[in-house]
């Protein structure tokens, strides 16, 4: 209606000179020279007006009938911080979501190493434990939560490299090589987001400080470059690196639970969950800490068994984990 309304307006001119008795070659003569180039001028502009009406109609035809699913509606941001967090959830990869009894029954656990690359990724584990529980004081005196959230948020900050490092060097050979990855990349990604929202659970509760996120920097800047040469040079000790750092993951985290139950973390027995872990990992509405720290145990140990597998696997294997599995 809006470019039927433009077009009869600009031919109205035109109209009434027809109405008296005038051609249109006539009604141009009676104008004259400017008054035809102005008229002309004008009705140029009223058709790509009304050219740009109707594909703006057409737009809002597409995009209410579905036919152009993949544009995400802006962020309102006058919104609440709750509906923020929900459209973020929509770009999460798939992931686990555990039931009761899968976060129950996770159990701390150790593979034996084996081989000599085997060996060495896990006293290297074991030396980056020890310094940083030294280093960090985790070790002495008692363990309050401002202690345990300062470990968490600087853990995960390590954590996530290795999944991102490894997903970007195995889609860097696929490119090179010019062949197909066998669904490791995928795997890898999810695991470094996973531990990506452990952090951002972290810091509802904490926000860190400019001296701590000075350390975190310099620290990510040195563990991206030697985790990025070292699966260069060898992948499957990488993967046995991450996975004996799970192992002792599941270890810190089964120690948090149990400070939680026997009363030492009074102050997380009655906390609620911060409302991106509800909805990460769909907990239920009146879900605590302890169901949080619950899930993130599970977690741990999921990366950890997948971790290990792929450690025994070659780099042409296909990957056994499926999406979200």
């Amino acid at each position: 209606m809006v470019a039927s309304s433009m077009l009869y307006k600009g031919s109205s001119c035109f109209a009434r000179m027809s109405m008296i008795g005038l051609s249109p070659a006539k009604t141009s003569l009676w104008l004259g020279k400017g008054q035809l180039t102005k008229a002309c001028r004008n009705h140029k502009q009223l058709l790509s007006t009304s050219c740009m009406a109707l594909q703006g109609v057409q737009g809002k035809k597409q995009t209410s009938s579905g036919l152009a699913p993949h544009f995400k509606r802006n962020l309102d941001t006058n919104k609440g911080n709750q509906e923020a967090a929900t459209d973020t959830v929509d770009y999460l990869l798939p992931h686990p979501i555990w039931s009761k009894d899968e976060v129950q029954s996770v159990i701390v656990t150790h593979k034996e190493p084996e081989e000599r690359s085997d060996k060495l990724a896990y006293y290297a584990v074991q030396m980056t434990r020890f310094g940083f529980d030294t280093f960090s004081g985790f070790s002495f005196g008692k363990r309050t939560e401002a202690k345990w959230l300062r470990r968490i948020i600087f853990l995960e900050t390590v954590a996530g490299v290795p999944g991102m490092v490894g997903g970007m060097l195995r889609h860097l050979r696929s490119l090179r090589r010019m062949e197909r990855d066998h669904g490791w990349i995928h795997t890898l990604l999810e695991e470094a987001e996973n531990e990506r929202m452990h952090l951002m659970t972290a810091l509802e509760l904490k926000k860190p400080s400019k001296f701590f996120t000075l350390a975190v920097l310099g620290a990510q800047g040195i563990f991206v470059n030697i985790f990025f040469v070292a699966y260069l040079i060898s992948p499957c000790f990488c993967h046995r690196f991450v996975g004996y750092l799970e192992e002792e993951a599941v270890k810190t985290y089964t120690m948090l639970i149990q400070e939680i139950d026997d009363g030492t973390m009074a102050e997380w027995q009655n906390k609620a969950s911060p409302d991106i872990a509800t909805k990460y990992w769909k907990l239920q509405p009146d879900a605590m800490m302890r169901d949080v720290i619950l899930a993130i145990r599970a977690d741990e140990a999921h990366h950890r068994d997948v971790n290990h597998t792929l450690g025994t696997l070659n780099l042409t294997d296909q990957n056994p984990f499926p999406p979200g599995k």
